[in-house]
């Protein structure tokens, strides 16, 4: 069981946070009607996604074996056979697109939309510089336009780009680990070359001031004080800046170059940002 659980790379899941950003700033998260539907588009979302990582885990087999933690992932290690992993995988999509439709025919469409994308990016766009990272950031963006359309809340134009900007920040930040790895000697993707640490990281540092610079204007936008009732909205920039920085730090200090989603897990100072901008956030919204 456990190795069909490290298959669907549940982890990654926590992605899937993003399909209720328009629920938070739309004051509508504790409406259980359209909690309930971006719940289960979310769950439905999830499971077309294993689908996406496990065909991605078939084609680039040869290389997670050579790579020092991608080599433990179930088809890579032969736990899981490719023809068992195809079946699988092909039994998530049937299952997620057949409950997308049923949901929301639009939503069905994003999905299939995503799906097609990733697909391509499995087979041949990641291994091209920038369009890679691109493609990443589009998968972002879907989460956002699925929420929207399951909770029929019309995303703002802000958070619609701080979601670009912080999903290319991660994927940035995941290109750095390749890039720590092929200098030590790892086989890496193909598009490796295409990056360095010096360009990583000012394409980082350059995200990061952008997306805290949109936050702020967020926050300070008379529509936004108006909506919220609330002129305090800003005062959740300083655990958005404090988030990147301790990010910054732990990557380029401590030299820790584990996944974003690895280090959301298991840094609980991260962890802990998170949640304090959750709870000021329902605090200024809800009360």
């Amino acid at each position: 069981m456990i190795k069909y659980l490290k298959l669907l790379r549940i982890k990654q899941y926590i992605k899937n946070i993003f399909f209720f950003l328009p629920l938070i700033f739309g004051g509508a998260l504790f409406n259980a009607d359209i909690l309930m539907k971006t719940t289960a588009g979310a769950v439905l979302f999830s499971l077309a996604s294993s689908a996406v990582y496990i065909i991605n885990d078939i084609n680039d087999v040869n290389e997670d074996k050579k790579h020092p933690q991608k080599c433990l992932r179930p088809i890579a290690s032969g736990e899981i056979s490719i023809k068992n992993g195809c079946i699988i995988s092909v039994m998530l999509l049937i299952l997620s697109l057949t409950g997308a439709y049923i949901l929301n025919k639009l939503f069905a469409v994003l999905m299939f939309t995503y799906l097609v994308i990733n697909f391509l990016y499995s087979i041949r766009l990641k291994h091209i510089p920038i369009i890679d990272i691109s493609i990443i950031s589009a998968g972002f963006l879907i989460r956002i336009l699925c929420g929207a359309v399951l909770s029929s809340i019309k995303p703002s134009e802000y958070l619609i780009l701080m979601t670009f900007l912080i999903s290319m920040f991660i994927a940035f930040a995941k290109r750095y680990d390749d890039v720590i790895l092929y200098e030590n000697g790892t086989q890496a993707r193909k598009n490796i070359q295409g990056y360095n640490k010096e360009f990583i990281l000012i394409s980082m540092s350059v995200l990061a001031a952008v997306n805290i610079v949109a936050y702020i204007l967020y926050t300070l936008t008379p529509q936004v004080i108006q909506q919220f009732n609330s002129a305090y909205l800003y005062l959740s920039s300083f655990i958005v800046i404090i988030g990147f920085l301790r990010y910054f730090q732990l990557t380029f200090v401590n030299k820790i170059t584990a996944s974003p989603t690895e280090i959301l897990y298991k840094d609980k100072f991260i962890i802990l940002t998170v949640i304090f901008w959750m709870i000021y956030m329902i605090f200024i919204v809800y009360l």
